[in-house]
């Protein structure tokens, strides 16, 4: 019998290839490499930060601190670059505060027992000021490294290409996935989401995970905020609005339960995958407005919610059995 653990990927596969193969019946060319590279590429800092939302879900948790981190990040980056800093050197400054940040929301989350939804919340506010107190504008980023970095790719099969932004939010998943099924810190994050108490009693160091947790949700919110910047070739203020909430609705799309303890990371790439084919479906119809691409996510989102709900309750009264 195969393991119940892999149902909730299983089936966010089987919706984004439902809704692939929709795509193809519905419209021509849409059965392409193209139309897959595009995704990717346009998705990949949003599936990237989502990954680092999978830690903290994952774990019972929750960040709220996922989009301002990535228009912060992108103001910092575009500004030093006219300073004369180079892209890489910004880049590695704002990831390493991006680790930083986070381990500081994880500690004040651990230490003064506080709701990860207030704690991360006041992170939303005070990066988003922060970036308003840099500049109120959008400033480009005029780098030759960066519009040599927006050209690098890798042919796919067909007339598609892996672009540069999503061949650094697949190694960036590459890694997750390792840390999260084959480490002894990635086992603590399923223990403490599991069972809190349990986990305590079991010997995991709760205070160091919760910290790491939320320190590698800061890290890929950063990387996802690099990825923007380099992708955009810009920095603005109210770049990444709302994205932590669709980073969320990527997790959960991907299977991992917002209750914790239940989940894989590899699902969060197909979750990611799905919303960008919903945005892709609705700009191919032509006919349909923005507003469909968040009704159909709600609706979707809604439905696989409820699924969980329903597996949960299965699983629970299987153990009491």
């Amino acid at each position: 019998m195969m393991n119940e653990k892999y149902l909730p990927l299983l089936a966010t596969i089987a919706v984004f290839v439902a809704l692939f193969l929709l795509g193809g019946a519905l419209y021509k060319h849409f059965l392409s490499t193209q139309v897959l590279g595009d995704i990717l590429a346009d998705n990949a800092f949003v599936i990237t930060a989502a990954i680092g939302t999978t830690f903290v879900i994952l774990s019972g948790g929750i960040d709220l601190s996922v989009g301002s981190m990535i228009g912060f990040v992108g103001v910092v980056i575009a500004n030093l670059d006219l300073a004369g800093w180079h892209p890489l050197a910004s880049a590695a400054l704002m990831l390493a505060f991006g680790l930083g940040f986070g381990a500081l929301q994880g500690l004040i989350i651990d230490f003064c027992e506080i709701q990860p939804f207030i704690v991360t919340l006041a992170g939303l506010f005070l990066l988003r000021g922060s970036c308003f107190m840099i500049n109120l504008d959008s400033v480009p980023i005029h780098s030759p490294f960066v519009e040599w970095f927006a050209t690098l790719s890798i042919p796919l099969p067909g007339e598609g290409e892996l672009r540069s932004s999503a061949v650094v939010m697949l190694v960036a998943l590459a890694a997750a996935i390792g840390i999260a099924h084959f480490t002894r810190f990635g086992a603590n994050v399923y223990a403490i989401g599991g069972d809190r108490t349990s986990a305590a009693l079991m010997g995991v160091p709760m205070r160091r995970t919760m910290v790491g947790i939320y320190a590698l949700g800061g890290f890929y919110s950063a990387l996802g905020g690099v990825i923007y910047a380099f992708y955009t070739s810009s920095g603005y203020p109210l770049a990444g609005s709302g994205t932590e909430l669709t980073a969320i609705a990527s997790v959960v799309l991907g299977g991992t339960m917002l209750t914790g303890g239940i989940g894989m990371v590899a699902g969060t790439l197909f979750g990611g995958m799905i919303l960008g084919l919903i945005a892709t479906l609705i700009v191919f119809n032509g006919t349909l407005n923005g507003a469909w691409i968040m009704i159909i996510s709600g609706v979707l989102l809604f439905v696989f919610i409820v699924l969980q709900r329903s597996l949960v309750g299965s699983l629970r009264l299987r153990g009491a059995a």
